[in-house]
């Protein structure tokens, strides 16, 4: 009985090391490593463009009506994810042309629907049901030219609709014009989260806070 335990025993170190032996020996196979990173980079590739898909999307600024918040050229992540829109946000929105063709816009939303909107265009003072907005953090009246307006104030905001202006005032084309108007809620892209270039300006945009009610 002792033998053949000692026997089952060698039969069995033995059998260890030879399968030991065959895992280290198992060569390296160059097409299995390249499938691996096609692989890899494909999932990886079909995730940021679901990403992309529901959560956000990618905007580029074209001209300087937001200077000097953005600047054209200026890449921005966007996001209508849950969005409402509120003062003080920066959206990305999509207006017909004369020619019919879909042009993207990029402003700050001053007022929403049922809001009442008022511009004392002497002073540059903004108010919005009444209250005097604080715009000293971002609008820039660096043109001695003043836009003026082809509407008259004040004006209530139409429900389902937001009133827009771009940050370098004396340079946008925005809900003051007739060409653009209060923007319907509905043709807005979504909320500028983040600026990713260039890198050296990358940063997130925080809500201002909420000046309604």
């Amino acid at each position: 009985m002792k033998d053949r335990i000692e026997t089952n025993e060698t039969e069995t170190t033995e059998e260890s090391v030879s399968d030991k032996q065959i895992v280290e020996k198992e060569p390296f196979s160059f097409p299995e490593f390249i499938y691996d990173i096609v692989e890899m980079l494909a999932l990886t590739t079909c995730t940021v463009l679901l990403v992309f898909a529901i959560i956000c999307r990618i905007a580029i600024v074209d001209g300087d009506s937001m200077n000097n918040t953005l600047y054209d050229g200026d890449v921005l992540i966007v996001s209508d994810l849950e969005y409402k829109p509120r003062c003080g946000d920066i959206v990305v929105f999509a207006l017909e042309d004369a020619d019919g063709n879909a042009k993207s816009y990029v402003k700050r939303i001053i007022a929403t629907g049922g809001q009442v909107i008022d511009i004392d265009f002497d002073t540059w003072e903004v108010t919005v049901d009444g209250k005097l907005l604080d715009e000293s953090e971002y609008a820039n009246f660096a043109s001695k030219y003043l836009v003026l307006s082809d509407y008259e104030y004040p004006l209530t905001v139409p429900e389902g609709h937001v009133f827009v202006m771009g940050d370098n005032r004396n340079n946008s084309l925005d809900s003051r014009s007739d060409d653009v108007g209060c923007v319907d809620e509905r043709l807005i892209f979504g909320r500028v989260l983040c600026r990713v270039y260039p890198w050296n300006s990358m940063g997130i945009y925080k809500r201002l806070p909420d000046t309604e009610g």
